[in-house]
């Protein structure tokens, strides 16, 4: 009987409902119940036949479901947002299962967006621990110096830390707009840290987009505001990569 039970918020991350920190701090809010009950203890364990109800509504394990989505700029990486502007759960309105993003895309950042129903995936996609690589193409004003690349790929000091080693790439430097363009690869995931790492040697970047994932993922085929479902096997590969590195 052990074997089947399973802690709370791993149950209701599963469920598709949220992901598991959201759960933990719904069910330290007093807002899920089991089996009729109001559970507020984090390492509270359930079996597969327990009711258990989060903010009033019943958990129903769905299917399982992965999307690539082409993110584009000016849409809140979010499933609401208060003052109305678009989110990007709102290009998936005709879908009868709840979906969320996995980590975040700034407002003024195009590009590459994984959406599930799968808290336990988001939680390997996004947890600092498992360094699954993200590369973006960045335009900045300004020139970007050799020494300011190779300080890139040993690692800068930001506000919050220093920064994991970064593979960084000049594409294109145009001398009469003072622009460059760059390629540049991390595996972590702060807040507005790429354009934070170039504003650390007083580049702006001007226009942001993540271009891949882990990789292998890409946006070819899909143009902004469309995109795909994941296919078993890149789904499977993810996850190898997030566990095994």
């Amino acid at each position: 009987m052990s074997k089947e039970l399973e802690r709370l918020q791993k149950r209701i991350a599963n469920s598709g409902y949220t992901s598991r920190r959201k759960a933990e701090t719904l069910i330290v809010e007093g807002k899920v119940k089991v089996n009729g009950e109001t559970v507020t203890e984090l390492g509270t364990k359930v079996k597969p036949s327990d009711n258990v109800e989060v903010e009033g509504v019943k958990l129903e394990q769905e299917d399982k479901l992965y999307i690539l989505f082409y993110k584009p700029a000016q849409v809140i990486t979010s499933v609401s947002d208060d003052r109305g502007r678009t989110v990007v759960t709102d290009y998936f309105d005709d879908l009868e299962t709840r979906i969320y993003p996995v980590g975040r895309l700034d407002y003024d950042t195009s590009g590459l967006l994984l959406l599930t129903n799968d808290g336990e995936f988001t939680n390997l996609m996004t947890h600092p621990r498992y360094k699954i690589k993200k590369k973006y193409v960045a335009k900045l004003k300004g020139y970007l110096m050799r020494d300011e690349v190779k300080a890139l790929e040993k690692g800068i000091q930001l506000e919050d830390g220093k920064t994991h080693p970064a593979e960084v790439k000049i594409k294109n430097q145009n001398k009469e707009k003072n622009t460059t363009v760059v390629e540049i690869t991390i595996s972590e995931g702060r807040n507005r840290q790429v354009r934070r790492m170039f504003e650390h040697f007083g580049h702006e970047v001007s226009k942001l987009s993540r271009v891949e994932l882990a990789d292998f993922l890409t946006l070819k085929g899909l143009n902004a505001g469309e995109g795909r479902v994941l296919t078993p096997h890149e789904v499977k590969k993810l996850r190898n990569l997030a566990e095994n590195g």
